[in-house]
């Protein structure tokens, strides 16, 4: 460097200068992660980063009887993991994570019940199942960093977006099977909602949960349904069947009951069932699992496998909704907690 003339001198710093400048003006967006998903490569938690407002749910812990509070967003991977099969496709788990976001937020618009003081939400089938990170390492081991990254794309993919009807957050009811249509709410719940209407789903026959059985003894069947059956085959005469083709009513030896009332009291799968007398037995078979009203997961990951997109999911199980991408109505339907 001692005998470099001045002029080389010069040269060679603004050659390092150049050099030194892009890589000074690059680093720190390298550094910034809003918007994708983070490598898990040494073993810690995978967050899920959100452009969306900071909003934090109160989850109260069942098993635990305490309250956790956590981000929207991460509560949202819990319940996507805990409500639908990792396996799943991944345009069905956005769809699952975009139902899930928007049953939060119209649990907060003023339709929440049931819920401990101080918490917004439960962990059980009373709102959504939720488990946290800790509880799916330990459930899924060494599948842990495959599904949970795949869970967690789906949820960044669908990061702030709730499905609205004429404005308003609606009621996402999903179920696990239909029996190849879902249901109208009001055939199955006391009020209709214009969203909630039986559309068909023929992706879930001959899925593995789409038949089911059941047997009940003659006496336990008479005293839980309060019914007395005659000498007769005949168990029961179905009076109507749903829009989806679910039992309505039925007459039970001149006591009229509807399939929700059966398929609850007696534990069915489904409302869609037939059964026969076998002996001092009854049995019941039935199609679909669950109680048929709005996305069918099993559904949901048919149309996925036929390269539908989580959109094109959603509208089909939801009629007539609207994917609200902006932030100022989640942000202030949350701000009513």
């Amino acid at each position: 460097m001692k005998n470099m003339k001045p002029i080389a001198v010069l040269a060679a710093v603004l050659f390092a200068v150049t050099l030194i400048i892009p890589t000074a003006l690059v680093l720190p967006f390298m550094e910034k992660t809003t918007g994708k998903l983070d490598e898990d490569l040494e073993g810690k938690e995978i967050k899920v980063e959100s452009n969306e407002p900071a909003i934090e749910v109160a989850v109260y812990r069942a098993g635990q009887e305490k309250i956790e509070n956590l981000p929207l967003e991460e509560y949202i991977v819990g319940v996507v993991a805990a409500e639908m099969p990792a396996d799943f496709e991944l345009e069905a788990l956005k769809a699952q994570a975009i139902t899930a976001r928007t049953y939060f937020a119209y649990l907060m618009n003023g339709e929440k019940k049931g819920v401990p003081e101080g918490a917004d939400v439960t962990d059980t089938e009373n709102h959504q199942v939720y488990k946290s990170d800790e509880e799916l390492r330990k459930q899924w081991g060494k599948d842990y960093q495959k599904r949970v990254k795949k869970i967690r794309e789906a949820v960044q993919a669908t990061s702030g977006q709730i499905l609205t009807y004429e404005g308003a957050p609606i009621y996402s009811a999903f179920f696990s099977t239909s029996n190849g249509f879902t249901e109208n709410s009001e055939d199955y719940w006391s009020s209709p909602r214009p969203y909630l209407k039986s559309v068909e789903s023929p992706w879930d026959v001959n899925t593995e949960k789409f038949n089911g059985q059941k047997v009940v003894s003659i006496k336990e069947f008479e005293k839980k349904l309060g019914v007395k059956l005659t000498n007769s085959s005949e168990v029961g005469k179905i009076l109507e069947r749903t829009k989806g083709n679910r039992v309505g009513k039925v007459d039970i030896n001149g006591k009229v009951l509807t399939g929700k009332d059966i398929r609850e009291t007696l534990e069915l799968k489904s409302s869609d069932f037939t059964w026969e007398r076998k002996g001092k037995n009854i049995v019941i078979n039935t199609k679909g699992f669950g109680h048929g009203v709005g996305m069918s997961q099993f559904g949901a990951n048919g149309m996925a496998k036929e390269g539908k997109t989580y959109k094109e999911i959603v509208q089909h199980y939801y009629q007539g909704v609207q994917i609200d991408t902006g932030t100022n109505l989640l942000a202030k339907v949350t701000a009513k907690k």
